[in-house]
C-alpha cells in the first residue's frame, strides 16, 4: 500500500540485483530478490532503471518477473511516461537510486533496506569491504 512514507525507488540489474555478466543474467544478489519484495511489501514503487535496452531488457525484466518482482516502471518515471530523446533527458524521477556504481560501491541489500526504511542515522558494516568501511564498525550515510 502506497503511504506517505513510500518512495520511488530507481534499482539497477547489473551488479545491482544481480552478478555484473553483461549481456548475459548473472546470478541474483545474495537477498536481492527478498529485499525488493519486502521493499514493495512495505508500499515502494519499484522501477528498473538500467543500461540495458530492447531484447537484453526484457530478458532482464522476464528474470525479475521470474524471481516475484514486477516493476511499477522500467528506464522511465512512470508506466505512461513516452521517451522523446530530442525533447526531454533520460533522467528519471526517484527518491533514490540504487546502484553498484555509486561513489563506495553497493552496500549489500541489507543496508539499502535499513536506509530505505528510515535507518540511516547508523548502518553496520560488517558485511562491506574493508575499502569502504569508515571507522572500526560504523558507517554513516546521509541522503
Amino acid at each position: 500500500m502506497i503511504t506517505d512514507d513510500s518512495k520511488i525507488l530507481a534499482i539497477d540489474f547489473d551488479g545491482t540485483i544481480v552478478e555484473d555478466a553483461y549481456p548475459a543474467i548473472g546470478k541474483p544478489k545474495p537477498f536481492a530478490f527478498d529485499t525488493l519484495k519486502m521493499l514493495q511489501k512495505d508500499g515502494h514503487r519499484l522501477i528498473l532503471w538500467t543500461y540495458r535496452y530492447g531484447r537484453k531488457l526484457q530478458e532482464a525484466v522476464d528474470f525479475c518477473k521470474e524471481n516475484g518482482i514486477e516493476f511499477y516502471a522500467v528506464n522511465r518515471s512512470f508506466p505512461e511516461e513516452e521517451f522523446r530523446e530530442k525533447e526531454a533527458s533520460r533522467k528519471i524521477h526517484a527518491d533514490h537510486f540504487v546502484d553498484d556504481r555509486n561513489l563506495q560501491g553497493f552496500p549489500g541489500w541489507g543496508v539499502v533496506y535499513q536506509i530505505i526504511s528510515g535507518n540511516e542515522e547508523e548502518v553496520s558494516t560488517k558485511n562491506l569491504p574493508k575499502k569502504n568501511r569508515k571507522g572500526p564498525n560504523k558507517r554513516f550515510f546521509r541522503f
